[in-house]
């Protein structure tokens, strides 16, 4: 996954990426978890973001921007983004 041929350097692009190319039966799976559950999505699609958006290989503006210093904690940030912007409060 990219933003625009570029690693996303924001939350708000790391969602937009994944809005734009998770199929529809993720996204509304997503959207159905409850925060709690979020943590089931560790190791699948966390670890998609962790590696895909560079969060392991040097992309310290994403990492930054989540606040977080670990990736797996980041990852997990971006992942309760993309929940929220999926609607939930």
């Amino acid at each position: 996954m990219n933003y625009n041929g570029h690693l996303p350097q924001t939350i708000e692009q790391a969602v937009g990426v994944l809005l734009e190319q998770l199929p529809e039966s993720t996204k509304n799976n997503i959207a159905s978890m409850s925060r709690d559950d979020l943590i089931n999505l560790h190791f699948g699609l966390g670890t998609s973001i962790r590696n895909d958006f560079g969060l392991w290989g040097g992309n310290t503006a994403l990492l930054e921007n989540t606040g977080k210093s670990h990736p797996d904690d980041a990852a997990m940030v971006i992942i309760e983004a993309l929940w929220h912007r999926l609607g939930n409060a």
